[in-house]
């Protein structure tokens, strides 16, 4: 029943990148997806970036700011707010795949803001059998995610944010394999991140432009009892770069937004043309225990085949993303963006389209997936985001006690 669950194991591991669509049959020397674990970490949570393509390192800050760039709650407006994120993911291939996120911040100060945030991803049933004669027993594994920001005006424009994350991971839903309990791996990761932006004046209105960083999850490996089990966390480099244009007034505004993001994982090894198997079996055996501080360095230089360095595989390592918002008064809000992976990393394209409504306390955010690759499961994938302004609360109560007080003479 081993086989089965290392079998089981690494569908888990590999899914949620590599179930990409592939429109055609891979070499395994071509289509070399970079493998980590808990890649849950990895997936947009909420409808407003979700609806731009997935930029989210330089636009302006939101409620949701804890997975793009943390730093960027330094600048946020308001003294403080919440959301709350759904995802339906991979509807396409099962319906029980889903990913919940809540985020909420607090400005200690104008110049200094605490955020905190919650992921959960619950893989649904997953049925484990002995044999194809065994009836088996049914699995509900499940990851997740608490972490806590801090970040900080430094200078004029200027701001950074660190994050610290604790993840949880049980592929097994408590249930023991041969008898013997597996237990679920965690992790410990941080964030580091920097946002710098400017005012831009314009004789027809005000405008912005806007820069960000933000280096996710660096942290231990994730493991589920010996060191061939463990995986890599989906560290991860994410740059953006955003500019906001007025549109004859103050009242209409569009921001255009880019983002180029990179794992900081090495590829796992495959085997060479000319590669002995004893020589790939020590660099597997090298990967296996590769720790993240080094994989990081090799994650710019390796090569899974151990070919010879090519800097254009490199660059396909790379994902692009970007995005437009429509906003008229920061009350209606539309959106249009474009993710783009090459087809040798997992082969993610699609359009993405999305809408805003913003009031006095309440924020409401949908967007939707339009695969632009054949059979892709992300296809047709809707985001659902609800926020709570503080501020916006707060005011309200006031205003309802005023109404209800005596009048004063």
């Amino acid at each position: 029943m081993k086989k089965y669950f290392k079998i089981f194991l690494t569908l888990l591991l590999v899914f949620p990148l590599s179930a990409n669509a592939q429109d055609e049959p891979q070499k395994e020397n071509i289509y070399t997806p970079i493998v980590t674990g808990v890649s849950f970490l990895t997936v947009a949570p909420d409808a407003r970036c979700g609806g731009m393509g997935d930029t989210g390192g330089s636009t302006t800050p939101d409620e949701n700011s804890q997975f793009w760039n943390p730093s960027k709650y330094a600048f946020i407006d308001g003294v403080g707010g919440a959301s709350i994120s759904y995802v339906p993911w991979l509807r396409k291939l099962v319906s029980d795949i889903d990913l919940i996120s809540a985020t909420g911040f607090y400005k200690i100060k104008d110049v200094q803001t605490v955020a905190l945030g919650f992921r959960f991803f619950s893989i649904g049933n997953v049925l484990i059998k002995k044999d194809p004669e065994d009836p088996g027993y049914n699995v509900k594994p499940y990851d997740l995610a608490v972490d806590a920001s801090y970040s900080r005006i430094l200078a004029k424009g200027f701001s950074m944010g660190v994050a610290l994350r604790f993840i949880w991971s049980d592929l097994t839903g408590g249930h023991s394999v041969d008898g013997n309990y597996l237990k679920p791996g965690w992790s410990i990761a941080a964030d580091i991140s920097g946002f710098y932006t400017k005012d831009v004046n314009f004789s027809f209105g005000k405008g912005s432009g806007s820069f960000g960083f933000n280096i996710s999850n660096i942290g231990k490996k994730i493991d589920y009892g010996d060191y061939k089990s463990a995986a890599f966390v989906p560290t991860n480099l994410r740059l953006g770069g955003s500019f906001k244009l007025p549109l004859g007034n103050d009242y209409n505004h569009m921001s255009f937004n880019v983002d180029i993001n990179k794992l900081l994982v090495p590829a796992r090894p495959i085997q060479g043309d000319n590669e002995s198997l004893e020589d790939y079996n020590k660099r597997l055996d090298d990967y296996y225990k590769m720790d993240p501080i080094t994989g990081i360095g090799m994650s710019f230089v390796d090569m899974p085949d151990n070919s010879k360095f090519d800097f254009g595989y490199k660059i396909k390592q790379l994902n692009f993303s970007i995005g437009i918002e429509y906003d008229y008064k920061n009350m209606f809000l539309a959106r249009m963006g474009y993710f783009n992976e090459a087809k040798e990393m997992g082969n993610r394209k699609y359009l993405t389209f999305g809408a805003g409504f913003r009031l006095n306390v309440v924020i409401l955010d949908v967007a939707y997936v339009l695969s632009v690759a054949k059979n892709n499961p992300l296809d047709q994938t809707l985001r659902f985001t609800l926020g709570f302004n503080m501020a916006g609360i707060h005011n309200l109560v006031k205003n309802d006690v005023n109404d209800n007080s005596e009048p004063v003479y």
